[in-house]
């Protein structure tokens, strides 16, 4: 089961009442608290008086269509994931399920195993949209664009200091590589600030010519220079009583410099070409991708105007560094990118995950919401694979395994046909997937009680199984554990 405080409440609608008991009995085994109901009128009326975090729904019920019920549970609730059943699978109706809003979709018979990973999949994108919305009505966005989202410790770190900072008036520098949300970090600032009714006004250093940036931060009067026909208003006045956000400050010119060094000293700022000055109460928020300690070594940044930007520094960590993060952010961009372009919910396969959460992501999170817009515009019947991962991701490198994920054995000949052996026919052909997982599983069970000597108890703490489970792993897979013990005896 997921990773979740409770057990998950689930609602099991199927007129076959001995297969509601059944699926009742394996799901209480693996932790989840299960209601049964045999009609749709029945499951309607619990849902509406109960909370559940999931719906298992037959597609064909007795006096009902399970599609229409289906649409009934998305009126009601249409963050409750649904799992559909049937006897009568099609691509076909698989495609017109995911349309209306299942989450997933299985044909009788199916094993426990699809059951239960299907089921956690559904719970975990459930939890992920509830933490989501929470945040939101914590920081008062209305937009899922404006959050920093992850469950990752990096990026919760992250929140945790941008949520003790806010409330302050103290300048704040965000770093961090190109991508990462270093915007979204000084959006969120303004949001749990004090200042959050007033303006947040950004500016790219990096984007205007010296003299137009000068011109747009500060303004100028009439007569300044050539051209200026008028008394024009700068972005530090508009931004009065609220939040300033210098994006890649490192790239401001010299005079720029000198003027933001002011403003922060002083509160005060002077128009181009003005004999006076002007009180200015804004916060500033700068970012930048710079290393800014270096650029003052070399004479780039000024010293001075460095430390009044790096009251508080926020360091945004780059996506390959919070992998977590990588799989449910994609979903999320994935759903999003399909509400944009008013096509069927997309759904990330295993193996395409599995890659998505091996790339580097030199382009960080911006990257990956733009790998996931291209993705759902070549999903067939609503999934992304592996193959329209890599049509939208020529560049794709995968980051270097660490010493807990791969052993050192890994590059070896040897190991590579180990490897192999894992997901090849004798003839050569690849095992489907199941049949691969199969292997794997026996595979993994025999060398579990191997480093066990046959202990049963210890091989299950190890595979993090309870005992009662573990022993049905091997006699689904016709392993004795005694074999093992009677060779840790010999070797004695």
């Amino acid at each position: 089961m997921s990773a979740l405080d409770t057990p998950a409440q689930v609602l099991v609608v199927d007129d076959e009442e001995d297969l509601c008991v059944l699926i009742a009995m394996r799901l209480e085994h693996h932790g989840y608290a299960v209601t049964t109901e045999s009609s749709a009128r029945g499951a309607l009326e619990l849902l509406s008086r109960e909370h559940f975090d999931a719906v298992i729904l037959d597609l064909r019920l007795d006096e009902d269509d399970g599609m229409d019920v289906l649409e009934r549970i998305r009126v009601h609730d249409p963050d409750l994931p649904v799992v559909m059943l049937t006897a009568h699978g099609s691509i076909e109706t698989a495609v017109e399920a995911m349309q209306r809003g299942a989450y997933g979709f299985l044909t009788k018979p199916f094993h426990d195993r699809e059951l239960i990973q299907e089921l956690e999949h559904a719970l975990e994108g459930s939890q992920l949209r509830r933490e989501v919305a929470s945040f939101r009505r914590m920081m008062g966005a209305t937009s899922g664009d404006q959050l920093l989202l992850g469950g990752s410790e990096a990026i919760s770190g992250v929140r945790e200091l941008l949520a003790r900072v806010a409330p302050s008036d103290a300048s704040v520098l965000v770093s961090g590589e190109s991508g990462t949300g270093k915007e979204l970090a000084a959006r969120s600032l303004h949001v749990l600030s004090t200042r959050r009714d007033g303006p947040f006004t950004a500016v790219n250093c990096a984007a205007l010519p010296a003299d137009l940036l000068e011109s747009e931060l500060f303004g100028y009067v009439k007569g300044a220079f050539t051209g200026a026909d008028r008394d024009k208003e700068g972005l530090l006045a508009a931004a009065s009583g609220g939040t300033l956000f210098l994006d890649e400050v490192g790239d401001a010119p010299a005079n720029v410099q000198a003027k933001l060094l002011r403003v922060l000293q002083e509160r005060r700022f002077m128009r181009i070409g003005a004999v006076r000055e002007e009180p200015c109460d804004v916060r500033v928020v700068a970012a930048t991708n710079h290393d800014l300690r270096e650029d003052v070594a070399n004479g780039r940044f000024r010293e001075d105007l460095f430390y009044r930007l790096h009251v508080v520094p926020i360091q945004m960590p780059p996506l390959r560094d919070r992998c977590e993060d990588v799989a449910p952010l994609a979903d999320l961009f994935l759903r999003r990118a399909a509400q944009q372009h008013g096509t069927a919910r997309a759904q990330l396969l295993p193996d395409a995950v599995h890659l998505l959460t091996r790339h580097t992501w030199p382009g960080n999170v911006r990257e990956l919401a733009n790998v996931m817009m291209g993705a759902v515009l070549l999903a067939r019947d609503g999934r992304v694979g592996v193959d329209e991962l890599r049509a939208v991701m020529p560049n794709y490198e995968p980051r270097e395994a660490s010493a807990r994920e791969s052993p050192r054995t890994e590059s070896t000949p040897t190991h590579r046909r180990a490897e192999r052996d894992l997901f090849e026919a004798d003839d050569g052909s690849l095992l489907t997937m199941r049949q691969a997982r199969e292997r794997f599983d026996r595979a993994y069970l025999l060398e579990v009680l191997r480093r066990g000597q046959g202990n049963v108890s210890a091989a299950a703490r190890t595979a993090e199984r309870n005992r009662t489970d573990f022993h049905d792993l091997l006699r689904r897979h016709g392993i004795d554990a005694a074999a093992f013990r009677d060779v840790a005896s010999n070797d004695g």
